[in-house]
């Protein structure tokens, strides 16, 4: 007979990193906040060992700072981290791109096609949340497509840094309009074979931070003033 208490494939610390980083994206641990370690390892009945484990991942990912006598800190995202994660994520999709160029057959540009038609009709249905796995799911075909799965990596935990702030429930319609028309651009460009200028579109444009510094500005000061109200 089966039992019913088969164990869990995931280690505890990877239950314990899912279950902070699942409070962080609600924006119930906050950015400045700290974590009492002996709180949340009572609270979800583990020993420390797991629960530092999973603290030490977070910290290599930018989401916490462990600090001698402080304990455990909740890092605020800066706009000059956001500069710099766009700069990264710009070159390493601009290189998984190039990686990945040849192998992209008919099937993958229909999917690409397909994810930024989602996108679009989830933005008209003002589901924030629907674009956002769109989008993931648009970027993530060539991606998983470019033979690196530590540059993959790389690109993954940045954009976890980056819209999990906490994810804001609204969003600047604006931006996601200008990115959905982008991605109909480098559409273009991979449809006529433009290696070269896909690859620099997406550096250079889609993942520039001076190109979509405007919208940013609105994005983050409108998760800011949304995470002070959960605050007060």
């Amino acid at each position: 007979m089966a039992r019913k208490d088969i164990l869990n494939l995931k280690s505890l610390k990877e239950q314990v990193y899912e279950y902070l980083r699942s409070q962080m994206e609600k924006g119930k641990i906050c950015p400045g906040s700290t974590i009492n370690m002996d709180e949340t390892s009572s609270k979800l009945g583990v020993s420390k060992t797991p629960l530092r484990d999973a603290l030490l991942q977070l910290e290599m990912e930018g989401f916490i700072s462990i600090l001698p006598r402080r304990g455990v800190v909740v890092n605020h995202l800066t706009l000059k981290d956001i500069k710099e994660y766009y700069e990264i994520i710009g070159a390493l999709e601009s290189r998984a791109l190039l990686s990945a160029f040849d192998r992209l057959k008919k099937e993958d540009i229909e999917r690409l096609r397909s994810a930024n038609r989602e996108m679009e009709e989830a933005i008209q249905n003002d589901d924030f949340n629907l674009y956002y796995r769109k989008n993931l799911k648009f970027h993530n075909t060539f991606l998983d497509l470019c033979q690196n799965s530590s540059l993959v990596r790389v690109v993954n935990n940045l954009k976890k840094r980056l819209y999990d702030f906490p994810r804001q429930e609204g969003f600047v319609k604006s931006w996601e309009v200008a990115s959905i028309k982008e991605h109909k651009q480098l559409l273009g460009l991979i449809e006529r074979g433009k290696r070269e200028d896909a690859a620099n579109f997406i550096r250079d444009v889609h993942w520039s931070y001076e190109v979509q510094e405007k919208f940013i500005k609105d994005y983050y000061r409108q998760a800011s003033r949304n995470l002070m109200k959960k605050e007060s």
